[in-house]
């Protein structure tokens, strides 16, 4: 293998490795912060406890109930207010072909929400949202602080599509939440109406607050690959792409002053996001991931508290939509909201890689071939074929670098110290010109390479129609495989075993051996020959052990593909004689300079001249 082909390759292993290292470089932070959220949630926690004790105390000393005697204790001045809180709560459910929500009196909420076309890793019900695991609440002033998590609302009226909840007050005015779940959608608009309420409202009452806050469950096999791939996202109008927080699995917060469109609490695979079709005037936004030994199996959880605007009149209506579903591009694509730039496929040039090539691709595949695996192998053909006109003039340089080996190791021993190294670089150049060798012949293609290879890098592990999809023995290609789950845990590299990462590091090492005999036996080379050899397939391993196998899958294959290219340039397309023929003939003549060469001599003799200039001073 030739030094540009080793570059190359070094940087692949470099942008994979520094990846690697971003995604963890905070794991200490994380778990302060966690510490910090979990010590807070005690005191609450023992707060309400210490509440509700007080409540019981006194509801026995009056023989009441803890609810009445929280209306006895006026909470609220209205004392419909105080009738419906902490009341006895109702559930509707409202469902279709793709998606079933269970709604709360309690807070007018959606109460859990269920994926029909999908099931959790252990073979159970999806839930997104699990029961007791969201809190979606209003606060506004209406002559006094009201919020609605605690309020119990009358069902007015219910559909096999809608349904209709009201919190009435004493002024014969109500707020109103209405849901509405549309046939094959994924897509709930919800309305909420404050009707009648103009004389509790103050004028000066131009705003109200939202609180959203969900504990997402874990959903996938791998807690590692999972927590990497989840995250918040929050978008601006006319922005080309949302924000984001909380990538990598890292604790985070935000808090936003201006104009807010949407927002996701983002699962590797799947979304709830709030829409406001008026934009939220403000936000703030945190995150927290849950360990991986969390009892409960919770992924993270995610908090958002909004400001809205508020209008007044007689009956005022501020609309909303809720998505639950998943992080399929085109299924989020159809929204136009630009939903679909939550999928992690890369930044401007790697993404259109993925959205305009790998995804059309990938998908035109699946309405033919029903096996991934399959899809995998011939779109990685397609690939190799499709880069051919670059990689052939590689690895044609390669092996020509193969056929003057010899030639290389005589200059080698020609210029041995240090200070002959511009010598031997023209030497080199030389050579390579006499041989018809492009000096960038190996490093340009194999960069040229990197954008594709990252692409796939973020496409694997982001494609949901992977998840699930069992080849061979892996039995999800969107996660891990493991042929053997170790008991206990190696630093970097995981718990287990994965077959089709191990196959492709081998296979990666016996490319290398294959390739390192054409390498220089200059001691300088020593380092990069390890670092080819044994150093890049054991940082792979490491990385990949715990990434999609369709990944490792992919790459196993392109290497695979890669070293039967390599094979058939060297038994078929290259002639050993005519080769050493070429340098024969050229022996002793004359060879145009090319600019490189001429720069080469320029700072050889700056160099040179350097040096002298040293002498004298030393000698002085």
């Amino acid at each position: 293998m030739d030094r540009n082909s080793i570059i190359g390759f070094i940087l692949i292993g470099v942008i994979f490795f520094g990846f690697t290292w971003y995604q963890s470089d905070r794991y200490r932070k994380q778990r302060e912060y966690q510490a910090q959220l979990d010590s807070a949630a005690m005191v609450e926690q023992m707060f309400r406890i210490a509440q509700d004790s007080i409540a019981a105390v006194k509801a026995g000393a009056s023989g009441t109930s803890g609810n009445e005697a929280a209306a006895a204790a006026g909470k609220y001045r209205d004392s419909l207010l105080n009738s419906r809180y902490n009341g006895a709560q109702q559930f509707v459910t409202l469902s279709n072909g793709k998606l079933e929500l269970v709604f709360t009196t309690k807070g007018a909420q959606p109460y859990t929400a269920r994926l029909n076309d999908y099931r959790a890793y252990d073979s159970t019900d999806l839930y997104l949202i699990k029961a007791g695991y969201s809190d979606y609440n209003i606060a506004l002033f209406a002559g006094e602080n009201i919020n609605t998590r605690d309020m119990v609302f009358d069902v007015a009226e219910t559909t096999d599509t809608s349904v209709v909840m009201r919190l009435p007050f004493h002024n014969g005015g109500y707020l109103e939440q209405k849901y509405i779940l549309p046939e094959d959608s994924y897509m709930v608009r919800n309305e909420l109406s404050f009707v009648g309420m103009e004389e509790l409202v103050p004028r000066k009452i131009n705003s109200f607050d939202i609180g959203w806050n969900v504990t997402v469950p874990r959903l996938e096999k791998g807690y590692y690959n999972e927590k990497q791939y989840s995250k918040l996202d929050y978008y601006f109008s006319g922005e080309k792409k949302p924000e984001q927080i909380g990538r990598g699995g890292r604790n985070d917060s935000e808090s936003i002053v201006s104009k807010v469109k949407w927002f996701a609490f983002q699962q590797q695979f799947f979304s709830a996001i709030m829409t406001a079709e008026n934009e939220f005037t403000s936000a703030d936004f945190s995150i927290s991931f849950c360990d991986e030994d969390d009892p409960r199996r919770n992924l993270m959880v995610c908090n958002a508290t909004l400001q809205s605007e508020l209008k007044h009149g007689e009956s005022v209506t501020v609309p909303f939509e809720f998505y639950f579903g998943p992080n399929h591009y085109r299924t989020l694509k159809n929204y136009d909201q630009h939903y679909e730039k939550i999928i992690p496929l890369g930044g401007n040039v790697i993404g259109l890689i993925s959205r305009y090539v790998i995804i059309p691709t990938f998908n035109l595949l699946g309405r033919f071939i029903g096996s991934y695996g399959i899809i995998i192998l011939i779109m990685t053909i397609l690939i190799k074929l499709v880069l051919s006109p670059l990689t052939m003039k590689s690895y044609k340089s390669s092996a020509k670098m193969n056929v003057i080996k010899p030639e290389i190791d005589k200059l080698n021993e020609k210029y041995p110290k240090p200070e002959d190294a511009m010598k031997k670089q023209q030497a080199m150049m030389a050579l390579y010109q006499r041989a018809g060798i492009s000096p960038m012949g190996g490093c340009l293609p194999m960069l040229l390479q990197l954008p594709i290879l990252y692409a796939m890098f973020r496409f694997f592990p982001a494609s949901i129609e992977l998840r699930q999809q069992s080849f061979l023995w892996a039995d999800d290609l969107s996660a891990y495989d493991s042929i053997l789950d170790l008991p206990f845990r190696i630093p970097l590299y995981g718990d287990h075993v994965s077959l089709f990462a191990l196959l492709m590091a081998i296979s990666m090492f016996v490319y290398s051996k294959m390739t390192s005999g054409q390498m220089s036996n200059d001691p300088s080379m020593a380092g990069m020959k390890f670092m080819s050899v044994w150093l890049m397939p054991i940082m792979m391993l490491f990385i990949c052990n715990n990434l999609s196998s369709g990944l490792s899958y992919y790459y196993l294959l392109s290497n695979l593909i890669t070293m039967l290219q390599t094979w058939f340039v060297r038994r078929y397309l290259i002639d050993e004689k005519k080769i050493h023929a070429q340098l024969a003939a050229s022996a002793g003549k004359p060879l145009p300079k090319s600019k490189w060469q001429q720069r080469l001599e320029e700072a050889q003799k700056m160099q040179q001249q350097a040096l002298k200039e040293q002498e004298k001073r030393r000698r002085r």
